[in-house]
């Protein structure tokens, strides 16, 4: 019998740990396609979150015996082992509002965020146009920009091209996407530091003593916002590094510099410029538009832009069936407004779709704050 609980209570562990597990996931998908149809149908955005759960399981065991049947009945006994499992799950659920949240709906994304996903070998062309809202270009005197929207075909045209390129040059894996080093001085009075101060200042930074001011200079090397380039930043000249310095000091932190140079991969087309990321607000409105309002369109690539891949120029970002009964063959669906909403998964674009989807998941667990939980265990098992 102790044996027999042993065996048993691992299992039913692990099966209830991996059912929670897959409902709560599916749970949070569905609300994500929940909430691009009700942006598809201009009505607020909610959600509803899992904060805790609380599963009890009761394990019994009994023994008895019983006579033989037939034979020598009068004599022999039988051993008879019964058991039951009882599970009690309790399950929070709180709605995710507040200002805090409501803020970080809203709030357009950091670059830092856009290159954690670039890490994990996302397409550079998906995740911009999942998440940037227009691109600036600059030429020689000021900077153009360009919507990411469908219905200004002039910015959403050059936008899809832009990233196409950028593309282009990821899939010969020559696009660098690193933190620029910046080169930081500051001048102090010689007066105002003590011996003691001094050897703390050469500890962190370059210290030059200027004789006839009096001053020390004090230089160091930060890291700087994200570049995106067809050349390391490594190889660059003092003096290109001090004009790239220069320029950082005017990017934002919600947008994303690239800069695409001559006689490199990609150089046919030099471009420099930066993206502006939406918030995740935005994004499900985005896709919410392309169903009906805005549907987005093929867009060829530059004639400058290096070959690409057949399946990397899809016309949706995410590409979305919207019909009257629940699609057979969809991985995930939900009703809304008496129709049927799942991601296209199937085709030669499945895995595009898949990628985008799960991009957006991610995206979604960036922006929700922390849930409020009871403090109680997330499952017990009495034996």
């Amino acid at each position: 019998m102790l044996v027999l609980s042993g065996c048993v209570s691992p299992i039913t562990l692990n099966r209830a740990v991996g059912a929670y597990d897959e409902a709560i996931t599916s749970a949070a998908s569905k609300q994500l396609l929940m909430n691009i149809a009700r942006a598809h149908h201009r009505q607020p955005i909610h959600f509803t979150g899992v904060s805790n759960v609380a599963a009890t399981f009761d394990f019994r065991f009994n023994a008895g015996a019983t006579p033989a049947l037939g034979g020598l009945a009068g004599q022999v006994l039988m051993p008879i082992f019964g058991g039951s499992v009882a599970e009690n799950p309790t399950i929070s659920i709180v709605p995710v509002e507040g200002e805090e949240f409501t803020k970080r709906l809203l709030t357009p994304f950091q670059q830092s965020k856009l290159t954690l996903l670039l890490r994990q070998r996302y397409d550079i062309d998906l995740l911009l146009r999942l998440m940037a809202q227009e691109v600036r270009i600059q030429d020689s005197t000021r900077q153009v920009a360009y919507r990411n929207t469908p219905s200004d075909s002039l910015g959403y045209e050059m936008f899809r091209r832009v990233v196409l390129h950028l593309s282009a040059i990821q899939d010969q894996n020559q696009l660098y996407a690193e933190p620029l080093i910046l080169d930081r001085t500051w001048t102090i009075s010689a007066g105002s530091v003590t011996a003691e101060g001094f050897q703390a200042l050469e500890k962190e930074f370059l210290v030059l003593y200027n004789k006839q001011e009096n001053t020390y200079t004090l230089r160091k090397q930060v890291p700087g916002p994200i570049l995106i380039t067809n050349y390391d930043p490594d190889t660059l000249s003092p003096e290109e590094r001090a004009q790239l310095s220069e320029e950082a000091t005017e990017w934002n932190t919600n947008d994303v510099a690239f800069d695409i140079r001559p006689n490199r991969p990609g150089g046919e087309w030099p471009i420099k410029g930066t993206f502006r990321l939406r918030s995740f607000h935005a994004i499900l409105g985005f896709l919410g538009r392309s169903i009906g309002d805005e549907p987005e369109y093929h867009v060829e690539k530059d004639p400058r832009t290096p070959p690409i891949k057949r399946d990397e120029n899809p016309i949706a970002t995410m590409e979305l069936v919207v019909s009257d009964s629940a699609p057979p063959e969809a991985d995930l669906s939900i009703r809304s407004h008496d129709r049927y909403y799942a991601v296209n998964t199937i085709g030669p674009l499945a895995r595009w779709n898949q990628d985008a989807f799960q991009m957006l998941y991610l995206l979604f667990q960036m922006t929700i704050t922390d849930l409020p939980r009871t403090g109680v265990p997330s499952i017990t098992i009495a034996k």
